[in-house]
């Protein structure tokens, strides 16, 4: 089974692991490496080390941050570069991770980056959109 690191500035990836597993239950392989206020990114990419070495089964590690650049994100891609068995998503919300924590099981790096893509994309949407999608899908019920 993938490994799953979440992490992120302040609290965002203990929060959202915490959220995740209250819809879905405790997760297997899974944790969260916060950045809070006040550490080094030196000890970030310690944390980050650590975390991936214990949710890794030898199957490889998602480690899905954030924001896109961000210093999160950068030490991840530092430790993704050097281990092929390592794969980071950006953008990461809550739909991409629940989606994907039920998902992961026996699923390749590559697949499960497309995937969760795909799954990100598809919660991202407003209120507006999904009653212009309802509206349309009621007016076509007859086939015609």
């Amino acid at each position: 089974m993938l490994g799953i690191v979440i992490t992120g500035h302040g609290y965002f990836a203990s929060g959202l692991l915490q959220a995740v597993e209250q819809v879905v239950g405790q997760q297997p392989q899974s944790c969260a490496v916060d950045f809070p206020e006040g550490i080094s990114t030196e000890k970030l990419l310690v944390l980050l080390e650590a975390a991936c070495s214990a949710c890794d089964s030898g199957d490889g590690v998602i480690i899905l941050s954030d924001l896109l650049g961000g210093s999160p994100f950068r030490q991840a891609a530092q430790l993704a570069i050097v281990n092929p068995r390592y794969e980071v998503i950006t953008g990461t919300n809550m739909q991409l991770v629940v989606e994907m924590m039920l998902d992961r099981e026996g699923m390749a790096l590559e697949t499960f980056r497309d995937m969760a893509l795909e799954c990100g994309r598809r919660g991202l949407t407003s209120l507006w959109h999904e009653q212009q999608k309802r509206r349309y899908d009621s007016l076509n019920l007859d086939g015609i």
